[in-house]
């Protein structure tokens, strides 16, 4: 009893996460409520409290279930160590993430809140540190990354690695909050990977 009871909240709490990523998607961040949360989940707004103390907890919830192997697989593939060149590693994590944003319609729509439907007032008006750290792991990723191409001489003599992170994250970041922004547009998704591949081969020493 106690087992089904726990598999019963398990796939309530489910139930919860996915109508939360639906009505954040639908109405912002900002403008949604418990309360229209739990309709959605076909719930009481009490078996949403049972999980969750507020929107904010109830956000960073979804967004952990989701981000969290997609980050995961981009560490893993940005460090990896049997790279000759760890240049290759920024290059292929940044085409995973956006073969997952454009391949799963969940990972689209958790980044396409993130970017495009999150307004920092009311209860999310102090969270924006929290928000920004997943990236900025992995940001540190990025840079560590750098630092091995330009120990292994495969970065651009003059590039300071710190710099080139920053400038690669901006570039991605600016890239994928416009393919968000213009689904009515199918040449720019089709342009992308070039894209990704023409930045860093633009750090690349010899090219």
């Amino acid at each position: 009893m106690v087992r089904r009871t726990r598999a019963e909240a398990e796939q309530t709490r489910q139930r919860i996460l996915d109508a939360a990523l639906q009505v954040f998607h639908e109405r912002g961040v900002s403008r949604t409520t418990l309360e229209q949360v739990a309709r959605a989940a076909g719930l009481t707004r009490g078996a949403v409290y049972w999980h969750f103390a507020n929107k904010t907890e109830l956000f960073f919830a979804m967004r952990e279930q989701i981000s969290h192997p997609l980050l995961a697989k981009g560490h893993s593939l940005i460090l990896a160590g049997d790279l000759d060149d760890p240049l290759e590693g920024i290059e292929h994590t940044f085409l995973a993430l956006f073969q997952a944003i454009t391949g799963c319609e969940k990972v689209r729509q958790m980044f396409d809140i993130m970017f495009l439907r999150c307004e920092f007032v009311d209860d999310f008006a102090g969270v924006l540190t929290e928000l920004n750290r997943p990236g900025m792991e992995f940001l540190e990723k990025v840079e560590v990354a750098y630092r091995r191409a330009a120990d292994r001489l495969t970065l651009r003599p003059g590039l300071d690695a710190k710099a080139m992170a920053l400038d690669s994250w901006c570039f991605v970041r600016g890239l994928f909050i416009h393919f968000l922004s213009s689904p009515d547009d199918p040449a720019w998704q089709e342009r992308i990977p070039a894209m990704i591949q023409a930045h860093i081969a633009l750090r690349r020493h010899g090219t």
